[in-house]
């Protein structure tokens, strides 16, 4: 039997409820789960409670509303649980993941990269300029990520550039994090290094452009234990 759901945000408890059984594999995939009356009495909650953790639950695409036939599981899996954990994870954590990702990225686009490739990153770093107070840094974010993105999408590697975009949200929250602070932000100079050397089409200078790009964010994070949480 499900545990009975706190009292405190219900539909959030009954939704962790039903995700649970679905991950330790008591509902597996394409099977049914128990009808809204059943699962309101197994969890201690209003029949208008399961319909809202329900509704949570198909959105984030575990569960799946058939007419006339009930609700199923439709995956096991829930990334926007994954994405909370993320967000949990220290600061310096989060630049060791982007550190990572972006390593691999540059060097599969110095191997694979276009003329094209070239002038559109050119472009974009153009446009990323500085930060801009009118929109307090909002903007500027947004460019940066675009620049960023381009060369995961330049590796040409589907899973590696839908990774990347599935935690674009929070590798916006990691640049947003450094601005302001006493972390040091990498300049245009870096930026343009790391395009430099992917023209090089050599992909271990590719690859240590942006290690380099990263270095003096760790190091700084490594050496302020406040800022790294």
């Amino acid at each position: 039997m499900l545990l009975q759901a706190p009292r405190t945000s219900l539909a959030d408890s009954a939704a962790d409820s039903i995700r649970a059984e679905i991950a330790a594999g008591r509902w597996t995939v394409g099977s049914r789960i128990p009808i809204e009356p059943q699962l309101a009495q197994l969890l201690g909650v209003s029949r208008g409670t399961v319909r809202e953790a329900v509704k949570t639950l198909v959105s984030r695409g575990l569960l799946e509303v058939r007419q006339g036939s009930g609700t199923y599981v439709r995956s096991g899996f829930d990334p926007s649980a994954s994405l909370q954990k993320m967000r949990r994870a220290s600061l310096r954590d989060q630049f060791e993941v982007r550190r990572a990702l972006e390593v691999e990225a540059a060097r599969l686009a110095a191997v694979r990269h276009t003329a094209k490739d070239l002038r559109n990153l050119k472009t974009l770093l153009e446009k990323r300029g500085v930060p801009d107070a009118s929109d307090d840094g909002a903007g500027f974010i947004e460019r940066d990520l675009a620049f960023h993105l381009a060369i995961v999408d330049i590796s040409g590697n589907l899973a590696l550039a839908e990774t990347c975009r599935f935690i674009a949200g929070y590798i916006k929250e990691t640049i947003a994090s450094t601005m302001g602070t006493s972390l040091p932000e990498p300049d245009t100079a870096a930026h343009v290094t790391i395009v430099e050397a992917i023209a090089s089409r050599d992909p271990d200078r590719a690859a240590e452009a942006v290690r380099a790009f990263m270095s003096p964010m760790l190091d700084a994070l490594a050496q302020d234990a406040e800022l790294a949480r």
